[in-house]
C-alpha cells in the first residue's frame, strides 16, 4: 500500500521509479541495483556449491533434483545453438539464466516493502540525518518512507544500467570469439565485406555491419528493462489501491512469473545465438 499518505500519486509513482544513487555525475551509483545484484549472485554461487559439494549418485534430494533439471536445461539449450567448441558458454549461459531470474524475481515482492524496510533501517542507524518533510507526529511508516534510504528499488532488472551492463559484457564476448575463430583480419574482412563483397562498398557495408553488431547489445538490453519495468509501473499501480491491492497483486504476480522466466530464458538464449554466430567462420 502507499505508506505515505502525504504523497500524490505522481509522487509515490516517481518515489518507486527513483533509485537510491550515491556519488555525483559520471561516478554517481545506484546503491540499490549494485547491492541486491551482487548479494543475488553470491547467493546463486553459494547454492549452486552447496548443492554440488553435496551431490550424491543416489536418490537425489528435491533441492539436488531441481538444480539438475536447471543445469540439464541449459546444457541442452547450449548444445542445441551453440555449434564450436568452448568451455565458457555452458557456464556462462547457467549464470545469466539463474541470476537474471533471481533478479527479475524480486519484482514478485510488494512494493512498499523493501522501501519501508530500508527507511527503517535509515531511521534505526542515522537518526542524526532521518528527519524528513512529514514532521515528527508523522507515523512509523510515513517517516521511514520520507527517508532518503527508502528510495530502495528491489528489481535490479527494471534498473537500465543494470540490463546494459550484462548486455555490454556480451556485446565483449562477442568481439573477443569473432576475433578468435576468424582471426582480427577475417572480422574485419567480415564488417567491410558483407554483405556486397567489392572493394567500393566498403563504407556502406561498414556502417551496416557496425549498426547491425551495436544494435545487438542495445536490443538485448531494452528488451529485458522494457519488460521488466512495465511490470513495476503495473505493481506500483496496483499498490496505490491501499488495502485491496492484495488480490490484484497475487493475480498479476501469477501472471508475472511467466515474464520473469521468458525474459530470463530469452536473454541466456539470445547470448548463445550472438556467440555461436561469432563463433562461425563462413
Amino acid at each position: 500500500m502507499a505508506a505515505n499518505g502525504n504523497m500524490t500519486p505522481t509522487e509515490y509513482i516517481s518515489h518507486h521509479l527513483d533509485p537510491l544513487q550515491v556519488g555525483s555525475g559520471f561516478w554517481t551509483f545506484n546503491v540499490d541495483s549494485l547491492g541486491i545484484a551482487i548479494v543475488l549472485g553470491i547467493f546463486f554461487i553459494s547454492l549452486f556449491a552447496y548443492v554440488g559439494k553435496k551431490a550424491t549418485s543416489g536418490v537425489p534430494g528435491k533441492l539436488q533434483c531441481f538444480i539438475e533439471m536447471v543445469v540439464e536445461f541449459v546444457d541442452n539449450s547450449v548444445k542445441e545453438t551453440f555449434h564450436a567448441k568452448s568451455r565458457l558458454i555452458a557456464p556462462l549461459a547457467l549464470t545469466i539464466f539463474v541470476w537474471v531470474f533471481l533478479m527479475n524475481a524480486m519484482k514478485l515482492i510488494p512494493v512498499d516493502f523493501v522501501p519501508i524496510l530500508a527507511g527503517l533501517v535509515g531511521l534505526t542507524f542515522a537518526s542524526s540525518s532521518s528527519k524528513g518533510y512529514v514532521g515528527e507526529d508523522a507515523g512509523i511508516f510515513e517517516r521511514a518512507m520520507d527517508h532518503p534510504w527508502s528510495y530502495m528499488k528491489a528489481a535490479p532488472t527494471t534498473d537500465l544500467n543494470t540490463t546494459l551492463a550484462l548486455a555490454i559484457g556480451v556485446f565483449l564476448l562477442i568481439i573477443f570469439y569473432s576475433v578468435k575463430h576468424k582471426g582480427l583480419g577475417g572480422f574485419i574482412k567480415e564488417l567491410t565485406l558483407n554483405p556486397f563483397n567489392h572493394w567500393a562498398l566498403i563504407p556502406f557495408n561498414l556502417v551496416l555491419e557496425l549498426v547491425t553488431l551495436i544494435a545487438k547489445p542495445i536490443s538485448l538490453s531494452l528488451r529485458l528493462f522494457g519488460n521488466l519495468y512495465a511490470g513495476e509501473l503495473i505493481f506500483i499501480l496496483i499498490a496505490m489501491i491501499g488495502l485491496w491491492q492484495l488480490p490484484l497483486h497475487f493475480a498479476w504476480a501469477v501472471f508475472h512469473i511467466l515474464v520473469i522466466v521468458l525474459q530470463a530464458f530469452i536473454f541466456m538464449m539470445l547470448t548463445i545465438v550472438y556467440l555461436s554466430m561469432a563463433s562461425e567462420k563462413h
